[in-house]
């Protein structure tokens, strides 16, 4: 088995079929196939199934892609710090974001580290469960993650700032009257909330709680941006941090008291080379709602 072969089957997985797979690693289609049924029968294991929809990873082909795509992710690690020099670093950097904390900060960030290396390729996976961010944390994918701060967060995090709350409300909701919304006015509010093991959703219920409040959920979602737009339409309040407020929808927003804040701290995984020692100099330089000031916090686990 080789890395090629490996990269072939992830872009096949990723693209649906043999044909769109070749035109993203710019290959010749029937090279493509070759690989992926040499890879099959030196396994012994079909990897894909023919669907109506297209080839989709059978179970075993499913785990299979997962160790894969560790081996491509440290092999591209590997090439890119034999190749860095001081100024021409190549290669992958991953990071993964909780959901909208560093939603300002980032771009800026990634955009100071690109015009440093310009060569360099960043993946970013924007908001994953804390079960998932776990999951990618354990497979050491990742480089560095952007998360919001809990019980087991690792010795070596470094705390960035905190992000601030705003509550989000519809178009003539009576609490924007006010210039902060004390949040036991909001006693029997219907809330769009997020997916259950998220970050987010994880504060908003300890906040609701802590007011004596009793959340009556009206939807769940995936993403903050998502929850922001429904509240505004009316479906319910949301809470969420303030730099992921989506420009447009300033005027629906309104800091709450009890005033709400989580520390937001970026984790690096040692070994991650230069591009994250970097990428983490950027974001302290980015503007931070509080304190720009590293801190210890104690060992590792997602928020929930």
């Amino acid at each position: 088995m080789s890395l090629r072969q490996y990269e072939y089957a992830l872009a096949v997985a990723a693209e649906g079929s043999v044909t769109a797979a070749a035109e993203v690693l710019r290959v010749a289609q029937p090279s493509v196939s070759q690989q992926i049924r040499g890879l099959e029968r030196e396994l012994g294991v079909e990897l894909f199934a023919r669907t109506p929809s297209g080839l989709v990873p059978t179970a075993v082909g499913r785990a299979f892609l997962r160790e894969a795509e560790v081996a491509v992710s440290a092999s591209r690690r590997a090439r890119a710090t034999a190749r860095a020099g001081a100024d021409d670093l190549v290669g992958e950097l991953v990071v993964a974001v909780q959901m909208g904390f560093g939603t300002r900060q980032l771009p800026g960030a990634l955009n100071a580290l690109r015009r440093r290396f310009p060569r360099l390729e960043v993946t970013v996976f924007e908001e994953p469960s804390s079960a998932e961010l776990e999951r990618l944390c354990r497979r050491g994918v990742l480089d560095l993650a952007l998360m919001a701060a809990c019980e087991r967060t690792p010795a070596d995090a470094h705390h960035l700032g905190d992000e601030e709350f705003v509550v989000v409300l519809g178009a003539g909701h009576r609490q924007l009257a006010a210039d902060r919304v004390e949040l036991r006015e909001l006693d029997g509010e219907p809330w769009v909330r997020f997916d259950r093991d998220s970050a987010l959703d994880g504060v908003l219920l300890h906040v609701l709680r802590d007011n004596g409040l009793t959340p009556t959920t009206a939807a769940r979602v995936s993403q903050s941006a998502t929850a922001v737009r429904w509240a505004a339409h009316g479906l319910g309040a949301t809470l969420v941090p303030a730099s992921a407020v989506p420009h447009g929808y300033e005027h629906l927003v309104r800091p709450v008291f009890p005033v709400v804040s989580q520390p937001v701290i970026a984790v690096v995984r040692s070994g991650s080379g230069p591009a994250g020692t970097a990428l983490l100099e950027f974001l302290r330089q980015e503007t931070w709602s509080e304190s720009d000031s590293e801190s210890d916090f104690g060992s590792y686990s997602p928020v929930s």
